[in-house]
């Protein structure tokens, strides 16, 4: 097939040298020239304007944008409408609101373009094991783009789906990224615990390494873990800020509105938040209270 890849970073790049690698055409573009020029020295196609993206391609064409949500997807979308004709694809692989992807759909439909989400997990390793996709939108524009699913995922018939209409990729993305939350927030507190129990002295590379193998907790997130600590097995020159990208919030709150109780992604998500508050007010709230009740000493700044 040919496929048009509309931003280069650490994942467009990767799937696009994916799909080379897999027979299809590429036509990638980015704003950092570096990109598109290196695209371009394997084999691909690397273009300076999406006027060149479009007029690369044959109709009808399919475009996949791996931009971050929001502002940047409609922006996208908007600069290449006029250039595309009906009947053309736009896929949004990034990972969006699903209630902003069903608002796309609705808009686009009635023009004559196939909108479709595609929630895409995979990472920087994507290249080499291949992306979980999960797809939503239209049977009839989701069919077609069957070869380059294939191709991105791990095996022909495994890591990707169809898994129902417009928003449905997105939605399941949202909620693939609340789990991840909550698994990474239990293996940090399981070996912050171990960390703790100095008289042990336990070693945490090797007991990560256990548990690689046989293990209930074993996981890919944990291989990726144990490889980080043999590396850094101190954690030393790190700071305790982590950010979150969005759809652990998302999630938090579709599971508030639908009545779902999930105290398990909702605590994780908060103490995200809570990394990024330096001596943060909360703690000391508390700290004062104990001192205030009770007579507890307070620890002075």
């Amino acid at each position: 097939m040919e496929i048009g890849l509309i931003g280069l970073g650490k994942m467009g790049f990767n799937m696009a040298e994916r799909l080379r690698l897999g027979g299809h055409k590429v036509v990638g573009f980015d704003f950092n020239k570096e990109a598109t020029a290196r695209l371009t020295s394997l084999g691909s196609v690397g273009v300076d304007s999406l006027e060149d993206l479009v007029k690369n391609l044959s109709a009808p064409r399919a475009v996949w944008i791996m931009v971050p949500e929001g502002d940047p997807v409609d922006q996208t979308i908007a600069r290449l409408l006029p250039l595309m004709q009906q009947g053309d694809t736009i896929i949004d692989g990034g990972n969006s609101n699903y209630k902003d992807t069903q608002r796309r759909h609705v808009a686009l439909k009635p023009q004559g373009f196939h909108f479709v989400d595609c929630g895409t997990s995979g990472g920087i390793w994507g290249l080499k094991e291949g992306y979980s996709m999960m797809v939503g939108g239209d049977e009839e524009a989701v069919k077609p783009l069957y070869p380059i699913f294939e191709t991105l995922a791990p095996g022909k018939a495994e890591g990707w789906g169809h898994v129902g209409p417009s928003g449905a990729g997105h939605f399941v993305k949202m909620v693939h990224n609340g789990i991840e939350y909550a698994m990474m927030q239990g293996y940090a507190e399981g070996f912050s615990i171990m960390k703790a129990k100095t008289p042990l002295n336990l070693d945490l590379v090797q007991i990560s390494k256990i548990w690689q193998k046989g293990s209930v907790v074993r996981s890919w997130l944990l291989d990726l873990t144990a490889d980080a600590l043999e590396k850094n097995p101190t954690l030393d020159g790190l700071t305790a800020f982590v950010p979150d990208s969005g759809e652990g919030r998302w999630t938090v709150f579709e599971a508030i509105d639908l009545n779902v109780s999930a105290p398990v992604i909702t605590e994780s998500l908060i103490r995200r938040l809570r990394s990024r508050e330096d001596n943060n007010f909360t703690d000391r709230m508390i700290s004062i209270q104990r001192n205030a009740f009770g007579g507890h000493a307070v620890k002075k700044a």
